[in-house]
């Protein structure tokens, strides 16, 4: 099928063309002619950029007419129809031959090469060749301002001004004034088989209906003008029998139908619609009425401001059952959005659609450099992970941007259909190129973007993504391509000798900038927060930037606890004149996760916790660890501070960051992380690794292996092989560590709970039995357990049978202080034994394996 298109959109793989009645196509750069693919292939062989060879954006430019062929029609995984097209003359004009070449026919060409007075074009018919004087080039040269001269495949709207040699050569004009008044005519023999689109022909009105027109022209043609393309001027004023002017739309090849234009820019050879005003695009319309609405086609609007919109039918309700025809009788209003705009209809698009309407993003415009935004994973590449952000908008997350650290096998964390957060990198709008990360640390980090070299302002905080690192330091880059180095003296406050054994490509960090010189776009970065610059750099930070930069790791502080949440404890560092905000998560709070609990719930806001150390500064605030192992290991040194300083057989006290079926994570302080396997974690066979560690659980691990390529720590923590050869003293250490904690865990209690301190396993209690529940078990009361749920299960409640009221003798089993849950048993055989002492591991609830 042959139609009369538009440029819409020029990239350098794909021209987008806007088709009649709101359709769009797309030109593959293949499909420009055969002088331009035998160049693309040259280039492709050699190897190397092409003198003659132009890019498409260098040829052609939006609002240009051209004839089009549809070439095939391509069905997406989604259901999406996309027309493919081509504007290679041979196809174009295949219905054309030598003999029925005439002057003053209009037909599409492109420059096949350039002569020394002319360029020789190339019209797809055998056996002709067609020449182009550089006079009658000239003046359209200088008209498209697309160089000195035209290109090898430019695509041409050419008139025939002389035919020699029974059409065996002819002489062409592109002058836009001689091609504006060209018009065709029954002399040229155009028949339907040949008959182009784009051609002004003089029409006659044959029949007038409510939604178009039929008309006849050429003497014996016949064409059809639907609603979109009546003159909206004159809508109303056609009758039978007038003589009008129209433009050609289309041909198809199997029905013979044509279709034609009345629109007043396509009356003259080679004009140019009309484009909307930028800022009207993705406006919402609280009430467009409704002038026309067809059951096969859509509804045409009236919009706000007297121009006319159409919506198809798929965009005038969310599905096709919620549809009704009734809401579309002329003169109803409807609130709707445009969505894009038909240069071929000179005419809005828009859609009733809720989605669509509420949509957040409608095109690249609207997408800017450091958004945040949901997209849903379309495809997985080696190059990256192609993800849909919007109808109509995707973007690459390239493979380094997968995670914070690299994946080699993407499609285990990754599957087509996930919703995934990501952060826009870069964005260009006119090439459609859209850049995401999914890196947490870029995607939830709170500092400011950096995406153009003016705001890199001295003093500045930010994070950035390494690309290079190599002895002389590194190379970082930030949003929009901006990057800076971080020379060899500014890598960390210890000098480097190798860059590249600390820092890998893609590892994100934070930086602060020491100088920038945006004409030169050259940017100077520290990665040592706490430098201070020079009076010439002076930058207001933040509270938030001071406190990041204000302590180091392994520094102790006294806390003050302001709020209690879920997951830990917020605190304010005291004497402290900012104020400093900090975080205790409740896994850091004790070496061991049950006493971890039972702190947190007996802590209350407003104590304080002394000696708590600097962690690191994850997140939004600077986390702290209470974890006296980890202390110790930090203030004697037996830490490692980069990967560089790690070495197999090291013994390091970490906590585990994570439990997987295939082995635990452990983190270190500084950062530092390993793995260890499933056949390294214990002495004994593990059949589930969730039986043997949890997450934030204190361990020493043994360093078996490091691989420095790709940064990765194994680990052995099996307890043969993780002393240092005094197992007895450190086994007494950590359990008289574990002692204390219980005992500043009794006294907390003392205050909120004294009742549940004074309860020990053992010890005998007079109560009072309330209840009897179906399994047989009994609930008591009495003075010395008031506010706790006293409870004996039906084996311990002995032989004998009471009754609701009666006060029993009982000995307490078991005190959960988490739950205030008390067990007691009322068997003789007990309460006759002699009181033992016992161990304060059970009064909280808790396991040990010390005796008492």
């Amino acid at each position: 099928m042959l139609l009369l298109g538009c440029i819409k959109e020029v990239s350098d793989y794909e021209l987008t063309i806007s088709l009649p009645n709101g359709l769009s196509g797309f030109v593959p750069v293949t499909q420009i002619s055969d002088a331009y693919s035998k160049l693309l292939t040259k280039q492709v062989a050699q190897g190397e950029l092409l003198k003659e060879l132009h890019s498409l954006p260098d040829m052609y430019s939006p609002g240009t007419l051209v004839r089009c062929i549809v070439t095939s029609i391509e069905k997406s995984a989604d259901g999406r129809r996309s027309v493919k097209l081509a504007i290679d003359p041979k196809k174009v004009n295949k219905g054309l031959s030598s003999t029925a070449l005439a002057a003053g026919m209009l037909l599409s060409g492109s420059v096949l090469s350039v002569e020394d007075h002319g360029y020789l074009i190339d019209i797809g018919v055998t056996g002709t060749h067609a020449f182009l004087p550089h006079q009658k080039a000239k003046n359209y040269i200088k008209a498209v301002k697309k160089g000195p001269d035209l290109k090898i495949g430019q695509n041409l709207n050419c008139l025939i001004v002389e035919v020699k040699n029974e059409g065996r050569v002819i002489c062409l004009s592109v002058d836009r004034s001689e091609v504006a008044a060209s018009i065709a005519t029954e002399r040229q023999n155009w028949t339907l088989s040949n008959l182009l689109p784009g051609l002004v022909v003089k029409a006659r009105v044959q029949k007038v209906a409510p939604l178009g027109m039929k008309l006849t022209f050429l003497s014996y043609f016949t064409g059809i003008v639907d609603f979109m393309h009546m003159d909206p001027e004159k809508s109303t004023s056609y009758s039978p029998d007038q003589v009008v002017k129209a433009c050609v739309l289309s041909v198809h090849p199997t029905s013979r139908a044509v279709r034609l234009t009345l629109l007043p820019p396509f009356l003259h050879a080679g004009g140019a619609p009309r484009q909307l005003p930028g800022e009207r695009m993705g406006t919402v319309l609280e009430e467009a009425t409704v002038k026309a609405f067809d059951k096969q086609f859509g509804a045409i609007f009236e919009l706000d401001d007297g121009t006319l919109a159409f919506a198809r039918l798929k965009h005038l309700s969310k599905t096709r059952k919620s549809f009704k025809p009734g809401a579309f009788k002329e003169g109803c209003k409807h609130k709707c959005r445009i969505i894009d705009y038909s240069l071929m209809d000179e005419m809005c698009v828009v859609s009733l659609k809720h989605q669509i309407i509420e949509a957040r993003f409608l095109q690249y415009q609207d997408i800017h450099t450091g958004d945040v935004l949901q997209g849903k994973v379309l495809s997985l590449k080696p190059i990256g992970m192609q993800v849909k952000v919007a109808d109509g908008i995707r973007g690459l997350v390239p493979s380094l941007h997968l995670s914070d650290v690299i994946l080699k096998q993407p499609e285990k964390k990754y599957s087509i259909g996930d919703e995934v957060k990501c952060r826009v990198l870069e964005c260009n709008p006119g090439g459609k190129k859209l850049i995401l990360t999914l890196k947490k640390s870029l995607v939830q980090s709170k500092l400011p973007v950096l995406s153009n070299y003016e705001d890199a302002k001295p003093g500045l905080i930010t994070h950035g993504f390494v690309v290079c690192a190599r002895e002389f330091g590194c190379i970082v880059k930030f949003y929009n391509d901006v990057k800076g180095l971080v020379p060899k003296n500014e890598l960390g406050s210890e000098p480097l000798s190798c860059p590249d054994k600390v820092f890998y490509e893609g590892q994100v960090l934070k930086v602060m900038v020491l100088k920038c010189e945006p004409q030169q776009e050259r940017l100077l970065l520290s990665f040592r927060l706490s430098s201070k610059p020079g009076p010439e750099d002076k930058w207001k930070c933040t509270p938030k930037e001071k406190q990041e930069v204000k302590y180091q790791i392994g520094e102790i502080v006294d806390v003050k606890i302001l709020k209690k949440k879920d997951n830990g404890l917020e605190v304010s560092i005291l004497e402290d004149e900012d104020n400093v905000v900090a975080w205790i998560p409740k896994l850091h709070l004790s070496d061991f996760v049950a006493t971890s609990k039972l702190l947190w719930h007996c802590l209350q806001e407003g104590d304080v916790l002394p000696r708590v150390m600097y962690l690191s500064d994850k997140g939004e605030h600077i986390i702290l660890s209470r974890k006296s192992a980890v202390i110790s290991a930090v203030q004697e040194e037996q830490v490692v501070r980069s990967f560089s300083e790690i070495q197999p057989g090291m013994l390091l006290t970490g906590y585990v960051r994570n439990v997987m079926p295939f082995g635990v994570f452990v983190e270190f302080p500084f950062g530092v992380t390993g793995l260890a396997p499933k056949v390294s974690m214990s002495d004994k066979f593990v059949t589930d690794t969730k039986d043997h560690f949890v997450v934030g659980q204190t361990v020493i691990a043994k360093v078996m292996s490091i691989d420095e390529e790709k940064q990765r720590v194994l680990l052995n923590l099996k307890v043969s092989e993780c002393s240092s050869g005094d197992s007895a003293a450190e086994s007494f250490a950590l359990l008289n560590q574990y002692f204390k904690e219980l005992e500043e865990i009794r006294d907390l209690l003392r205050r909120g709970e004294p009742s549940i301190c004074e309860l020990v396993p053992g010890k005998r209690v007079h109560l009072v039995l309330q209840d009897v529940k179906e399994d047989g078990s009994a609930l008591f009361s009495g003075s010395s357990v008031t506010g706790l749920t006293v409870t004996a299960t039906r084996y311990h409640l002995g032989d004998k049978n009471i009754a609701p009221g009666e006060k029993r003798k009982a000995m307490v089993l078991h005190v959960d202080a988490l739950t205030s849950e008390v067990y007691v048993s009322l068997r003789e055989e007990l309460l006759k034994q002699r009181p033992k002492r016992v161990s304060m591991c059970s009064v909280f609830g808790v396991v040990c394996s010390c005796r008492g």
